[in-house]
């Protein structure tokens, strides 16, 4: 679930990336330490299942597909996997790498930061049919959340599928306690939300949201947003 990177001048559409100071001081560390015990304290991902399947439902076998903050690759890269698309697997964390590696053997996963995948960035993964990007936009500070998406709509193909999800909250880079550790979070209310995606180049096609309670003491209970989306036309 997460996503590290120096900034570096990049095309005109994604220029802001140049100018942005990236800070992902021990974001990588936390889910490194953390590894299996993130599918232990999550260990009911309905919301995330569902949305995933959405992405199987709606492409056609073999597609290519982005897991966005694979983590340990558990269960949305399996699923696709399963589901027999092609799958490939991007994290911040080399533990999560790892985990994901021997979990979804069939999958191709990298070390990497979404700042990496950006034009002209230095991960070119090519384009691809879907992105499940689930939580993985949490991980950044607010003022590079529209750079991420504007990044997940160049990755895409015209009329590729986003399933996104995130944490319904008003806070901005805020640090929490984490299954032992601590990492920096951002959240938006859900229509604010809902603008910032439609603004970076999708249209939203529906919408669900659950109240769930993580299996840990300090996690507590959040409402997750699921967005089912597709790539807008370069000149809407």
């Amino acid at each position: 679930m997460s996503t590290r990177g120096d900034a570096v001048s990049n095309p005109a559409d994604e220029s802001d990336y140049a100018t942005l100071r990236l800070d992902r001081t021990g974001q990588a560390e936390a889910f490194d330490a953390i590894g299996n015990r993130y599918d232990e304290a999550f260990p009911h991902k309905e919301g995330q299942v569902g949305a995933a399947a959405w992405l199987i439902g709606s492409l056609p076998a073999g597609s290519r597909v982005l897991d966005l903050g694979c983590g340990t690759g558990l269960p949305t890269a399996r699923q696709l996997a399963d589901a027999g698309l092609d799958v490939v697997g991007v994290d911040l964390s080399d533990r999560m790498v790892t985990l994901a590696r021997g979990h979804v053997p069939t999958g191709a996963f990298h070390q990497a930061d979404i700042a990496d995948l950006r034009p002209g960035g230095p991960l070119d993964l090519g384009r691809f049919d879907g992105v499940a990007a689930f939580f993985s936009l949490l991980m950044l500070p607010r003022a590079e959340i529209p750079l991420a998406l504007r990044t997940v709509r160049h990755l895409l193909r015209p009329g590729g599928l986003l399933a996104l999800s995130m944490v319904e909250a008003d806070v901005d880079d805020f640090s929490i306690p984490f299954i032992g550790t601590s990492i920096r979070v951002s959240g938006y209310l859900r229509d604010d939300l809902r603008e910032v995606v439609e603004t970076a180049g999708f249209e939203i096609s529906d919408e669900s949201s659950y109240t769930y309670a993580p299996a840990v003491a300090d996690i507590q209970p959040e409402v997750q947003i699921f967005l089912h989306c597709r790539r807008t036309p370069d000149d809407s």
